[in-house]
């Protein structure tokens, strides 16, 4: 390669990349997914900043995972900041200009005569026959193409001289047009315009609605008017009804304020938020003890068939978690789960393990211990390899047991470096909602809530049930829980971390 090529060549490319990924950018923002627009800007101008400049060529081996953390990450965290701010919902789900432009393609039928319709074959074209119900006049539209939905075509009409020599399309593929066909309408010889208002029927239709200078819309059966309120994200008339679809309105901090005043709101919240806590913490020290003990056993030299033992305890971490978590809600199947049957047989007892709020509780604790222990086991494993073996031989010249070298050496030296895995466990168990939505869905519910919020609910699958499950389907609210989670999540961690800080001084 000639050394003028070889110096130019990088510079270019680098313009290339500059250019394609402006050009995305624009796209997205056309979209107007104006947030994700203005990230991936930022993380381009990163990338062109960071490889062109001499003094930032360290940082190049690091960008690609702050690119990735940006876009991946901080996007979708802020952007479900920002739905905390509006009234998202399955109600309140387009845009304000896509709300309109839905009325204004309302349309309404019409008085005039109802014409049979047909689709036949032109060459590669299809031509549309109208044949009216009452008089049995023919009519046929110019040949057309057949296009993608939301194209509005406006086709002429002329009498018939005879059947016409296509195909017909067969009715699978008439309903496969169909919303293209809607877009069509149809000018016949007298001046009268008709569309499709059935599979296979076609009728005088109006708009249902005409926007007026002021940005209202005039309803043209009852002449009413509506009005958008943007403060409700609805068209509303002038006695207060509102009219659907809705659109997305920015609220403020209503959806923050609701959490924590709105009495069916508060309720559970507090109470999940507790249980929480609860799982999270009992599921760290469940799993941290029993791996640590475990540990701890098959690190005796002189047990036999430790490698199996290893093996056997290791599974339940190899085998997929949703797996595990299906198979043990068979298990504790209240009718027919084999640990009803031994219970049953054993003791004359069949636990509602489903049904109870405290057994459902217990369950969950025992099939998270039940995923969680391996990975402790096999950390800790790997902590006691690294402390030294002339501690414990000391301590067998002092006289020391077992249990003394557990709590005096073992435990000490490995809970030090296990902490920040405990403190990262807590977290994910904070969040675990794959355990909670497989195992029990947050059942039973509770029974004093006008919410859906269930017993064994945390509050990530709280927020799901409320986002996606709730009839009015509220992502606005469900995504103003998940910044408060977000928020409780970091400061406990925050104070987890404090904490453990504040004791290792104390110890020095």
């Amino acid at each position: 390669m000639p050394p003028v090529l070889k110096r130019l060549l990088p510079p270019i490319l680098m313009v290339l990349l500059g250019l394609a990924g402006l050009y995305v950018v624009t796209v997205v923002y056309a979209t107007g997914e104006t947030l994700l627009a203005g990230v991936m800007l930022v993380t381009l101008v990163c990338f062109v900043w960071i490889y062109t400049s001499k003094k930032t060529y360290a940082y190049r081996y690091l960008f690609p995972g702050i690119g990735a953390a940006l876009i991946f990450v901080v996007f979708p965290m802020l952007y479900t900041i920002r739905i905390g701010f509006t009234n998202y919902s399955s109600t309140n789900l387009l845009t304000f200009k896509r709300a309109t432009q839905y009325l204004l393609e309302e349309t309404y039928r019409a008085d005039g005569a109802t014409y049979n319709s047909e689709l036949h074959a032109d060459g590669s074209r299809w031509r549309i026959r109208l044949e009216d119900a009452d008089s049995g006049a023919a009519f046929v539209t110019e040949p057309l193409a057949l296009g993608a939905e939301g194209t509005h075509l406006t086709l002429k009409a002329q009498p018939a001289t005879g059947p016409l020599p296509g195909d017909e399309m067969p009715l699978k593929d008439l309903i496969d047009r169909q919303p293209f066909l809607k877009g069509i309408t149809v000018v016949m010889p007298d001046g009268g315009q008709v569309r499709m208002t059935g599979l296979r029927e076609f009728a005088p239709s109006r708009p249902q609605y005409t926007r007026n200078p002021d940005g209202s819309l005039t309803n043209n059966q009852d002449h009413s008017v509506i009005r958008p309120n943007h403060k409700t994200g609805f068209y509303e008339t002038a006695d207060g009804d509102q009219v659907t679809p809705g659109f997305q309105v920015d609220i403020g901090w209503k959806n923050y304020v609701q959490i924590f005043t709105d009495t069916s709101l508060r309720e559970p919240l507090w109470r999940i938020f507790i249980w929480t806590i609860v799982f999270s913490t009992l599921t760290v020290v469940f799993c941290t003890t029993l791996g640590m003990v475990l540990a701890v056993l098959l690190s005796w030299e002189n047990l036999r068939f430790r490698g199996m033992y290893r093996l056997l305890l290791f599974l339940p971490y190899a085998v997929p978690g949703f797996i595990s978590i299906l198979v043990f809600k068979g298990l504790f199947n209240n009718n027919f789960g084999e640990i009803n049957l031994v219970l049953n047989g054993l003791f004359g007892i069949k636990p509602t393990w489903f049904s109870d709020p405290f057994l459902a509780k217990t369950m969950i604790l025992i099939v998270n211990t039940w995923l969680g222990f391996p990975y402790m086991m096999v950390v800790c494993m790997g902590l006691i390899k690294a402390i030294p073996q002339d501690l414990y031989e000391a301590s067998a010249v002092a006289g020391a047991g077992p249990i003394t070298n557990f709590f005096r050496i073992t435990m000490p030296l490995i809970l030090k470096p296990l902490t920040p895995l405990l403190i990262s466990s807590f977290a994910f168990n904070f969040n675990n909602f794959v355990l909670i939505n497989l195992l029990t869905g947050g059942l039973p519910d509770f029974l004093n809530t006008s919410t859906p919020a269930g017993t064994t609910d945390i509050l990530v699958s709280y927020t799901y049930r409320m986002a996606f499950q709730d009839s009015g389907q509220k992502f606005g609210l469900g995504a103003a829980i998940s910044t408060v989670v977000f928020l409780m999540v970091a400061v406990i961690s925050l104070i987890q971390i404090r904490s453990t800080r504040i004791a290792e001084d104390t110890k020095r």
